[in-house]
C-alpha cells in the first residue's frame, strides 16, 4: 500500500514540476504518473552506469555533470513518453531541478501514517 502512495505522490510532483515549468507539458495526471514510473526505473538501472561511465568529468566539474546526467534522463523519459514533452535540455534541466526541490520538500512524509 505505501508504494501506490509513493508512487502518487511521485506523479503530483512530476505533474507539479512540469505546472511550473514552462517547456514541460504533461496531457494529464496519470500521465504524469507513468513518467514519474519511467523516470524511477530510468534513474535506478540507467543513470548509475551513466555516472560511472561519466565519472572522470563528473570529477572535474566537481559534481555540475551529474545535472546533466539528469536532464539526459528527463528526456529519455521524453522519448519514451507520447503525453511527457520537454522543450529541449535547458527544459529539461530546469525540470530536473524543480523536481528534485519538490521531491525534497514533498518526498520526506511519512505515507504509512496517511
Amino acid at each position: 500500500m505505501r508504494i501506490i502512495g509513493i508512487i502518487l505522490l511521485n506523479g503530483l510532483l512530476v505533474y507539479l514540476a512540469a505546472v511550473l515549468t514552462n517547456g514541460v507539458s504533461v496531457e494529464s495526471y496519470w500521465t504524469a504518473v507513468i513518467a514519474g514510473i519511467l523516470l524511477g526505473f530510468a534513474n535506478s538501472f540507467i543513470k548509475p552506469i551513466l555516472t560511472v561511465l561519466t565519472l572522470p568529468i563528473t570529477i572535474l566539474t566537481l559534481g555540475l555533470f551529474l545535472i546533466v546526467i539528469n536532464a539526459a534522463m528527463v528526456l529519455l523519459v521524453d522519448t519514451l513518453m507520447p503525453g511527457f514533452d520537454v522543450a529541449g535540455w535547458t527544459w529539461a534541466i530546469i525540470f530536473s531541478l524543480v523536481f528534485a526541490v519538490l521531491n525534497f520538500f514533498f518526498g520526506g512524509f511519512d505515507l504509512a501514517k496517511a
